[in-house]
């Protein structure tokens, strides 16, 4: 065996993206890209394929086993080749791709976007972060930026000269942000002196690009207490000359790197900031409000990292089950001419392989409709239908970062397990799955964190309206195929799951204003079902398309109707038991006293 295989799954892309979701004509209600066609689509993922298999997938095994060197001195050095297929990268003007045309972006939509995105995870997730992180960076300076700083940072982050990260966690505060210390000093000339020390600040230092652009939380002299008393700062690693050449080097550096579990190709540095010159950005003590745009986008580009993982893991598991041969099927040998049977006609093999499946084609629908919502949220000419999207965007960030992360690590695990003894010998490659998917269930917001932002922001603080708006897109779906009777399998379910969750909601709503920790104990299963009414609605989608279609003779469609059957016969019924462990209340948790444990 070699090393990992990673092939661009474009014909389940293509399918979500024209088939399911309709791209090509929802893109000609919103004027930014009335002319992006389906060639242009498709041109731009084959080229992103391409780029993905050959450039940056060969670095994915090299950058886990070198990981990233601290040099000394605020010095960081990238695995081999990094830096080369980041230069390809700029290149081939990938890094513009969904940005500003006023800033020399391409202007193409945030679907398309995502889907390289997902395919460049696969490949290599720790080489993506240099670059991912960049996108969320100049989401932030164009909405909160002044004109003078739009003009300066955003044609170099958005050509990929520049990168950018975001500085939030210190020592003591991970995402309790109101205990942040760091300290912001006014200068006469408009600019500010900025102290602290940053942790866990992925990509924070790196030799691939010429200049790094920080955005720094840090406190004002006169500041409240809390996280209303927070600014946000542009910290360049080098201070930029007004014609946007670097100048001096400023007074930020890594201090040191983490060695980690996983992730080993990305730098996650300890930054120190000794007077380093900052410029604020937004409001002063609006930081907060101000970095949620990129915290935002980092959630759901959280959700694409485990998607595209868990999409390669599948398929080496995949390739994996079916040659190997152990035993024979219960059912008489499949193989004759063969000592034994490919492990891929055993019942469990495949209950885990089609697990993996379900999850990752689910998840592909999820964020690419998500992608679709911020495409209209961005660019719809009508402000209600911008204002609903913002809505369900809202309310879906914490399922994409979550539910993804959490199924992703699930199926990773059990595509490790497929590869039986091997799945736990380094050289085979998915260990390195495993360990890299397991941060993203902590970083951005711990999935505990999401779970509580769903039930208490999303859903309770509007008593359940943005809840509704979901409800009521999938009430409709159903309403129209409730009828057909080759729809019932997946209809009946989906409209039981969507009424249980009502309740559910009324049930912790009345709870939770008798005793605030009743939604700190509901909150994770609560998501799972939230996650499951998502993914259970999108697959009853995909089983209409595939029944439309099934005619056409090409096994695609019989293949989709068949995952769809084992996803709702096998993974939504985990909804009986969260919904159970949700109603079981705060004093299971809470009653034990602390000594005891």
């Amino acid at each position: 065996h070699g090393m990992p295989i990673y092939n661009a799954p474009l014909r389940d892309q293509r399918f979500v993206l024209f088939e399911l979701l309709d791209t090509t004509s929802e893109l000609k209600s919103l004027p930014a890209f009335a002319d992006v066609d389906a060639d242009i689509l498709n041109a731009v993922l084959e080229e992103g394929a391409r780029f993905a298999s050959q450039v940056v997938h060969p670095l994915n095994v090299v950058g886990d086993k070198q990981g990233c060197r601290y040099e000394g001195d605020g010095v960081v050095s990238t695995p081999t080749g990094f830096k080369e297929a980041y230069r390809q990268y700029v290149d081939g003007g990938w890094p513009s791709l969904s940005s500003d045309p006023a800033y020399g972006g391409q202007g193409l939509p945030i679907i398309l976007n995502n889907s390289i995105y997902e395919m460049l995870n696969s490949a290599g997730q720790s080489w993506l972060m240099y670059a991912g992180l960049s996108h969320g960076a100049y989401a932030c300076i164009r909405e909160h930026g002044n004109e003078a700083q739009k003009a300066l940072y955003l044609p170099k982050i958005v050509s990929g000269e520049w990168t950018g990260t975001m500085c939030l966690t210190e020592p003591h505060c991970g995402t309790d942000l109101g205990i942040l210390r760091s300290k912001a000093e006014p200068n006469a000339d408009g600019s500010y002196d900025v102290t602290g020390t940053k942790i866990f600040i992925s990509a924070g230092e790196h030799d691939m690009a010429e200049n790094i652009i920080h955005l720094v939380l840090a406190r004002l002299p006169d500041a409240p207490a809390g996280t209303k008393g927070i600014s946000l700062f542009i910290v360049p690693k080098f201070v930029p000359n007004a014609d946007g050449s670097v100048g001096p080097r400023n007074g930020i550096k890594a201090g040191s790197i983490e060695h980690k579990m996983g992730i080993h190709g990305n730098s996650t540095c300890v930054m120190n900031l000794d007077n380093a010159k900052g410029w604020l950005i937004g409001e002063p003590n609006r930081g907060l409000n101000a970095m949620f745009v990129m915290m935002n986008e980092a959630r759901l580009g959280v959700g694409m990292q485990s998607l595209g993982l868990a999409e390669a893991a599948y398929q080496n598991a995949v390739a994996y089950a079916r040659d190997r041969l152990q035993s024979r099927s219960a059912t008489g040998a499949k193989r004759p001419d063969k000592v034994a049977d490919p492990i891929i006609v055993h019942p469990d093999v495949r209950r885990m392989l089609l697990t993996a499946k379900a999850y990752v084609e689910g998840g592909r629908a999820l964020t690419s409709w998500v992608a679709q919502q911020i495409d209209r949220e961005l660019n719809h000419p009508d402000a209600t239908v911008r204002a609903e999207s913002a809505e369900l965007v809202a309310l879906l960030t914490p399922v994409v970062k979550a539910f993804i992360t959490d199924n992703a690590f699930d199926a990773n695990v059990m595509m490790q397990q497929v590869f039986g003894g091997h799945g736990f010998i380094e050289e085979w490659g998915m260990s390195q799955y495993v360990r890299d998917a397991r941060i993203n269930m902590i970083y951005e917001g711990t999935n505990g964190i999401q779970a509580l932002d769903l039930l208490a922001r999303k859903v309770l603080a509007d008593n359940g309206a943005k809840l509704q708006k979901f409800g009521a897109i999938v009430r409709d779906f159903a309403m129209a195929n409730g009828s057909d009777p080759a729809m019932q399998e997946f209809i009946a379910p989906l409209a039981d799951l969507g009424e249980k969750l009502g309740k559910l909601t009324m049930e912790l709503a009345g709870k939770a204003m008798q005793n605030p920790d009743e939604v700190g104990a509901a909150a994770v299963p609560y998501l799972r079902v939230v996650g499951h009414l998502v993914y259970g609605y999108f697959w009853a989608r995909m089983a209409r398309v595939a029944l439309d279609k099934q005619g056409s003779g090409d096994s695609f469609y019989s293949t989709k109707l068949q995952t769809a059957r084992f996803y709702f016969a096998r993974l939504l019924p985990e909804t009986a038991w969260q919904i159970r462990a949700a109603r079981s209340g705060a004093d299971v948790l809470m009653a034990m006293d602390e000594a005891a444990f």
